[in-house]
């Protein structure tokens, strides 16, 4: 399944500041996840982390994404990035095949201010969402410790 199965999900978010290129970034292809967050602030090195992923995680995974009805959206209304940062997300799940971009959000205040609350809403919840399994996900097969 997971080798013919186009169901792909890429989450990024960064910016460029005086600690240089920071940012978090995950992605899901083939049954491959694989997560990088790269933070320079008090030289903090890049870290990457990769797994394969079985058939019920990706399931579960394509849920999140299928009941958020992000394929419905439009990013034009979306606030763009800027010095702040900026966000990306694409997915193709089924026939369908999105690219968002947008800057970084600091609260639900930023999505209720901004021209297309709705639609920014549900990309907001689904970032979120995404977020805490893979979190999850890498905090049972990993071993991350602060230094």
């Amino acid at each position: 399944m997971a080798d013919t199965d186009p169901f792909y999900f890429r989450y990024y978010t960064g910016h460029s500041g005086k600690h240089g290129h920071e940012f978090l970034e995950f992605e899901y292809s083939h049954g491959r996840l694989r997560y990088a967050n790269n933070s320079n602030y008090r030289n903090d090195s890049l870290i990457r982390k990769e797994m394969w992923i079985g058939p019920l995680v990706v399931k579960e995974l394509k849920r999140i994404v299928e009941t958020s009805e992000i394929v419905k959206e439009d990013d034009a209304n979306w606030p763009k990035p800027n010095i702040v940062g900026k966000q990306e997300l694409e997915i193709r799940v089924g026939s369908h095949h999105i690219s968002f971009e947008t800057a970084k959000i600091g609260s639900l205040m930023d999505v209720s201010e901004s021209e297309d609350p709705e639609g920014l809403r549900v990309f907001y919840y689904l970032v979120q969402d995404v977020k805490c399994l893979v979190f999850s996900l890498i905090s049972l097969n990993f071993k991350i410790k602060p230094i």
